[in-house]
């Protein structure tokens, strides 16, 4: 049953009246007793189901002071929810959303240096088979949609055709709208230099299918066309062979662009600021654990036939076993190049120090 304060100073005054030989064991009672006694933090947390914070949910890594209400939600209905109503805690966030929630007088969220999210994005340029395109350079002057302008995935595409090809975002005719779906909007205020021509796809229409007619000739965005899905001809990647392309990206740059984030809402934070320490520590912790259950040679945990191979090919690339880093030092080139590109393309009206956006606490860690 639990045990108060009272209680606790009496089990205390009893464990000092015990012989030698069993205080020891005593202490380890009165610690099991005071601690079924605390009500932990209940936090809501919305997030995709992902096997970097699967751990949190099975028990094999405890929140420190913590329990957890998870809300298993599609990534970008999370941010709908969080940007639109504050409806959570914690939650997954847009890099973007978050940076430029940042950049603004009293945000509110602040994040901690986990990126749940982080994907290469030279794969997910697509273009109509007619259109001619063959390198990013003959992307000039083309049409082309995207989901969102404030996109995450798309602000990384810009500024790799920007810095990689030299191909500026002000070259390119923008088309925004649903992918999949009619009437998608903005999750939040675009406000763009006078120079980027940006324009809504019509309202019963979809990105998919201007792009399989050829009313354009490209799409950038994190989701794949069904066509490139379903291996039909018509609309295919830009790049023949997207993954060394990567590849070779990250060997000169050392950058792993970074999608999504994890945001404290700032008056959780401003009210219970340990529990940003906390979260860092069981989602650093988590995402170990999946890393080396991945790693597992008796018996397949990912139904990839050649994981160990992709894996070791990985950790050669990368140089590390940490394939999917947290924390600021370990990511900061990306960081840096994030938070330019989002000065470029006017997401934000100046650039801001990585360290800015993160809580302080989990920039500098506890050792002992």
């Amino acid at each position: 049953m639990p045990v108060g304060l009272g209680g606790t100073a009496l089990l205390v005054a009893a464990c000092d009246l015990l012989p030698a030989r069993r205080v020891l064991e005593c202490g380890r009672r009165l610690i099991l007793a005071v601690e079924r006694g605390m009500s932990k933090l209940q936090l809501t947390f919305a997030a995709e189901n992902s096997d970097r914070i699967r751990p949190l949910l099975d028990g094999r890594v405890p929140v420190e002071g913590i329990d957890l209400n998870y809300i298993p939600l599609e990534p970008e209905e999370a941010f709908w929810r969080m940007t639109q109503f504050l409806e959570f805690d914690v939650s997954e966030m847009s890099g973007t959303a978050y940076i430029i929630e940042r950049s603004r007088p009293h945000p509110r969220f602040i994040a901690i240096p986990v990126f749940l999210s982080r994907m290469f994005r030279h794969n997910a340029i697509y273009v109509n088979e007619r259109a001619g395109i063959r390198r990013p350079e003959d992307l000039r002057g083309r049409k082309v949609g995207l989901g969102e302008y404030n996109l995450t995935a798309n602000v990384w595409i810009r500024g790799i055709l920007q810095h990689e090809y030299g191909v500026h975002p002000r070259e390119i005719l923008w088309y925004v709208g649903g992918q999949e779906q009619p009437g998608r909007k903005e999750r939040a205020e675009v406000r763009l230099p006078p120079d980027i021509r940006l324009q809504p796809i019509p309202p019963d229409e979809t990105l998919n299918a201007m792009l399989a007619r050829g009313d354009l000739d490209a799409l950038i965005g994190p989701r794949m066309p069904p066509q490139v899905a379903r291996g039909e001809p018509g609309v295919r990647r830009l790049f023949d062979d997207p993954w060394s392309v990567e590849e070779e990206y990250y060997r000169r740059t050392r950058i792993f662009p970074i999608m999504h984030m994890v945001v404290i809402r700032q008056d959780v934070y401003e009210r219970q600021p340990w529990v940003a320490q906390s979260l860092y520590k069981a989602l650093r912790r988590a995402k170990d654990v999946a890393l080396e259950a991945m790693y597992h040679t008796p018996a397949l945990r990912v139904s990839l036939p050649w994981l160990l191979r992709e894996l070791e090919r990985t950790y050669q690339v990368m140089g590390t076993r940490d394939i999917f880093p947290y924390g600021l030092e370990e990511s900061r080139p990306t960081l840096e190049a994030m938070i330019q590109y989002h000065v470029e393309q006017g997401l934000i009206p100046e650039p801001m120090t990585p360290e800015s956006l993160f809580v302080p606490s989990t920039l500098d860690e506890f050792r002992i």
